[in-house]
């Protein structure tokens, strides 16, 4: 208890329950942030009526706040979709569309070369849980015909594969999942942003062609600062969102305001972001492409890259990823991980999308099990570009491919 200037004692609830109300009409550029658990009802009508999954209302601060809200519609616009939702991250996205969709008895098929933890999720989680899984050749969509039976629920397309990057068939598996109507394709559209193809418009000869579901790791390029653990999942069909949103509600999978905040920092900096690095990346490939360490160097937009012609098709950027493959027969593991090691300005880390440029390297031997790495030896480098100069970026390759010491013969 204090008092204030009159002599009057102050207690906490007054502090608590004061009557000031600042005035309305506030706007700035920036959108304000909310930061709630309970939220607070005028009457017991409204307790009993306000609705929050239509967006029309706030009930509790896991069902949303204005802030939430306004990141959703956003992203709804970036992806193409009309209906969003927000998770923890980018692998708590691919966790719910599975949780949400597949039965004991389904069956989910995932590119060989998609994001590890994805398939992880299908060999642990939804196999203890009776849902099947069959990994296939997102180069071969004629093949992936063979695979689909009356179990088949699920499709998983990403687009480019992760680590070793190659652009699938998007027309071709659209097509052959098309021909049977009761499988949901999900893409997980990381690497494109929403800026590189358009999900719900995929490019094919009967024309553009949608997805079901866009799942996007805001971590990466819509935060832009590598600070920001989140993941969207973004639909037009209400009735699958429905179902989503009932789960993501059981599941209590909630975002922080203070990460809210800080994607939709990055949002509108991010289509120039996004150009700057996907235009660095293709001056470093090309820069690469010219050094006789490297036995192959992986980036869409080449032409030797897996799946160049899909991307050709399908895209107007590329992401700000570059894989470099060392051949085992030349150079060793440990040669590799010297040059890693030298590298100064890439920082040795997972994850991308943001201000500082990361290298992370990858044993090749057993990461494939279909396409041209499937029997391949030896050591396969990612690189992430950030925002440095390039030219600064290519000096530092240069200089870290001294470490590699001689090739053997």
């Amino acid at each position: 208890m204090t008092s204030d200037e009159t002599g009057k004692s102050i207690t906490s609830t007054d502090l608590i329950h004061h009557g000031y109300e600042p005035p309305g009409g506030f706007k700035s550029v920036v959108p304000g942030i909310f930061k709630a658990s309970t939220v607070v009802f005028e009457n017991t009508a409204a307790l009993r009526s306000r609705q929050w999954k239509d967006k029309s209302g706030y009930t509790y601060g896991l069902h949303g706040t204005p802030s939430t809200f306004t990141l959703e519609e956003r992203l709804s616009t970036l992806e193409g979709g009309t209906r969003t939702l927000l998770v923890p991250s980018g692998l708590a996205a691919i966790g719910l569309v599975g949780l949400a969709l597949l039965r004991p008895g389904d069956e989910v098929l995932i590119p060989d070369n998609a994001y590890g933890p994805n398939k992880d999720f299908a060999r642990g989680e939804l196999k203890q849980w009776g849902i099947e899984h069959r990994f296939y050749d997102s180069q071969d969509a004629a093949a992936l015909e063979g695979l689909i039976n009356e179990r088949t629920r699920l499709l998983w397309v990403e687009a480019a594969g992760s680590v070793t990057l190659e652009f699938p068939d998007l027309a071709g598996l659209l097509a052959v999942a098309r021909r049977h109507p009761r499988i949901t394709v999900a893409l997980d559209n990381t690497w494109g942003a929403g800026l590189a193809f358009d999900a719900f418009a995929i490019p094919t000869p009967q024309g553009p062609q949608p997805v079901d579901i866009s799942i996007h790791a805001l971590t990466k390029y819509p935060s832009g600062g590598g600070d920001v653990l989140m993941g969207s999942i973004t639909t037009r069909d209400p009735a699958m969102h429905h179902q989503l949103n009932m789960t993501h509600m059981r599941l209590g999978l909630g975002v922080g305001a203070n990460d809210v905040e800080g994607i939709l920092r990055g949002l509108p900096s991010m289509p120039l972001r996004y150009a700057a690095q996907d235009a660095a990346a293709r001056r470093i490939a090309e820069w690469c492409q010219g050094r006789g360490e490297f036995l192959q160097v992986l980036h869409p937009a080449l032409p030797a890259s897996p799946g160049h012609a899909h991307w050709v098709a399908t895209c107007r950027a590329a992401a700000g990823l570059v894989s470099l493959v060392f051949d085992g027969s030349r150079y060793s593991a440990q040669q590799v991980d010297a040059f890693v090691d030298a590298l100064r300005l890439f920082k040795i880390g997972y994850s991308w999308g943001g201000p500082v440029s990361l290298v992370v390297p990858y044993e090749l031997q057993g990461m494939r099990r279909f396409g041209p790495f499937a029997a391949q030896q030896g050591t396969l480098v990612r690189l992430a570009i950030g925002l440095e100069q390039v030219d600064d970026l290519i000096a530092d390759l240069d200089q870290a491919l001294s470490a590699l010491g001689p090739a053997n013969a």
